[in-house]
């Protein structure tokens, strides 16, 4: 009878456990080679820049000043996408996005010819002076999302961010793959992305929109299309937090 009584309890303890222990992806590849653009090898990197409030004009013009000559240089291996103020949001507030062709080692390239730039070291020492901190990330395209390419305006840009729950990024790459589809009829969608280095687990959407109206109805139309409202309801539980900005470009921004 005791050994019946241990085996039985041996069982309910392993049936018990099963209910806790997630069971492993058989995936063999890294999540950045199964979601990422494979016919390009391009890395991005992501600023942001809170600047203090009285500075904010300023900064503006020495951005505008400096960053288009780096962009235009052509042994730099990098190319600015976009340049904003975030209008609605965290306030007085800049975000830079790059493209690197070539990955990281365009990326050591640039930063290493950048170092020998007496202009640009004289650029980051007056514009360290205009900021009250800066974070930046680098990331990768999504396969399925549209390439970045510089656009005509006047439009302004809603960059949504989401901080995803740890090991929910494929999922969330798989029902995108099939959301981005009902979102592309206005030509919104500007670009998608997911950090490697930075804050992991972070995905920006980039959207492009006439103005805040025109946002308004495109975002309700899509709700009246079937299948839409289906993805949501998949993806919001894989989401912890969710950020929403409304940025307007730069006169130097390639997207305008």
């Amino acid at each position: 009878r005791g050994l019946g009584s241990s085996a039985h309890r041996a069982r309910e303890d392993s049936w018990l456990k099963s209910l806790f222990v997630r069971k492993v992806d058989p995936r063999k590849d890294a999540h950045s080679n199964l979601l990422a653009k494979r016919e390009t090898s391009s890395l991005y990197k992501l600023q942001f820049h809170n600047v203090k409030p009285e500075c904010l004009e300023a900064y503006n013009k020495l951005c505008q000043e400096v960053l288009p000559k780096i962009h235009e240089e052509k042994h730099y291996p990098c190319a600015l996408v976009g340049t904003w103020n975030t209008w609605y949001g965290e306030q007085d507030q800049a975000v830079h996005l790059w493209r690197y062709e070539g990955g990281y080692p365009a990326l050591n390239e640039v930063m290493s010819k950048l170092r020998q730039n007496k202009e640009f070291t004289e650029f980051r020492k007056e514009r360290g002076n205009m900021l009250l901190s800066r974070k930046n990330q680098l990331l990768l395209e999504f396969s399925f999302w549209n390439e970045p390419v510089p656009r005509d305006g006047p439009n302004i840009y809603e960059l949504r961010s989401y901080q995803l729950r740890p090991g929910t990024m494929i999922e969330w790459g798989n029902y995108w793959a099939r959301a981005i589809r009902f979102r592309q009829d206005s030509n919104e969608a500007v670009g998608g992305f997911f950090s490697q280095i930075g804050q992991l687990y972070m995905v920006h959407h980039l959207w492009a929109y006439k103005d805040l109206q025109t946002r308004e109805d495109i975002r309700n139309a899509a709700w009246h299309k079937p299948g839409w409202d289906e993805l949501v309801y998949y993806t919001v539980p894989l989401i912890q937090e969710m950020e929403s900005r409304i940025m307007i470009p730069l006169k130097i921004s390639p997207l305008q």
